[in-house]
């Protein structure tokens, strides 16, 4: 039944987006992980990896056992009112229209002339400093962060939702949650968040690199350049500091011809990071639409393949 819950999911979320006026589980699922930290980092007899083990441990396990709860009692109700709780809670796991809207804003200010305003937009999406960036620098900024989201936000939840329903999409879920959360190499998480930033990058393995094969043929029926994707991964995806970001990022470079990473500010420190991508081309108001284009048709290949793979199974199995 998954094959067909996913799309109705997505096509919830697209029109949907994430109403600001209802309570994100995204939201619970982060006060959950806050007091759970504070719950173990009081207990001063454990080590703070062990503390933070433990940490994700809980928030994780809580979580899929919330969620398989939910769906239990749903269909012990009905099976029409189970059918709309996994549908919910698919819908609530991913956020392209989320993504889309933040890019969009970005976008639009970018095109009215407004770099103050651009500049807003794209803090709330990256964690650099952007008070300083020229148009071509809101724009690349805007246009990683797709790219990694589009991994982050859509694909890797979608693949776990695809394997396991819902609790699978939630235990990604929880896992990156945790990961934003913890996953510093500052003083403060170096070594709490170790266990959350491992884990999440052992689940992030496999869906970035697929990702790039979605976001290649999305390249090809967006007649962008599906060749350069595999050239600009196979060249750059494993610089990357995280062991999974690479992956989308480079991907989503080689399709709009375009390189991402260089120099960039943290704090009024600045740090260099790989560049990726295979031709340096200006970056405006329209490659964040192209960009925005392709994370839209490489999730949508993403999930339909799935679904796809998903029937035939079910079909075999049968």
């Amino acid at each position: 039944m998954t094959f067909l819950l996913l799309p109705l999911a997505f096509l919830l979320d697209l029109l949907l987006g994430d109403p600001q006026w209802f309570p994100h589980p995204v939201r619970l699922l982060g006060k959950l992980a806050s007091g759970t930290e504070a719950l173990f980092r009081s207990m001063t007899f454990l080590s703070l990896r062990l503390a933070g083990a433990l940490t994700a441990a809980m928030v994780i396990t809580s979580t899929v056992v919330t969620v398989l709860a939910l769906m239990v009692v749903a269909f012990l109700l009905h099976p029409v009112a189970g059918i709309v709780v996994s549908v919910l809670l698919f819908y609530f796991s991913i956020a392209p229209r989320d993504l889309y809207d933040h890019a969009a804003a970005v976008r639009d200010a970018l095109r009215a002339g407004d770099l103050a305003l651009a500049r807003r937009k794209v803090a709330m999406m990256v964690g650099r400093d952007t008070d300083s960036l020229d148009e071509e620098g809101v724009a690349r900024a805007a246009v990683e962060s797709v790219a990694e989201s589009s991994s982050d936000g859509v694909t890797a939840p979608l693949f776990y939702g695809l394997l396991f329903g819902p609790p699978g999409a939630w235990l990604y879920k929880a896992s990156n949650t945790l990961d934003s959360m913890f996953g510093y190499r500052n003083e403060r998480y170096r070594e709490f968040g170790w266990a959350s930033a491992r884990f999440d990058d052992l689940l992030n393995y496999l869906p970035s690199r697929l990702t790039v094969l979605a976001v290649a043929a999305a390249a090809f029926i967006l007649r962008l350049d599906p060749a350069s994707v595999f050239r600009s991964v196979r060249a750059g995806a494993r610089l990357h500091e995280s062991p999974n970001a690479g992956y989308p990022e480079a991907a989503f470079a080689g399709a709009l011809g375009v390189t991402l990473g260089g120099e960039r500010c943290y704090g009024g420190v600045t740090k260099t990071v790989p560049t990726l991508g295979l031709r340096n081309s200006a970056m405006d108001a329209g490659t964040i639409t192209r960009a925005i284009r392709l994370m839209y048709a490489a999730s949508a290949l993403f999930m339909a393949g799935g679904a796809g793979l998903l029937f035939i199974a079910g079909m075999f199995m049968r």
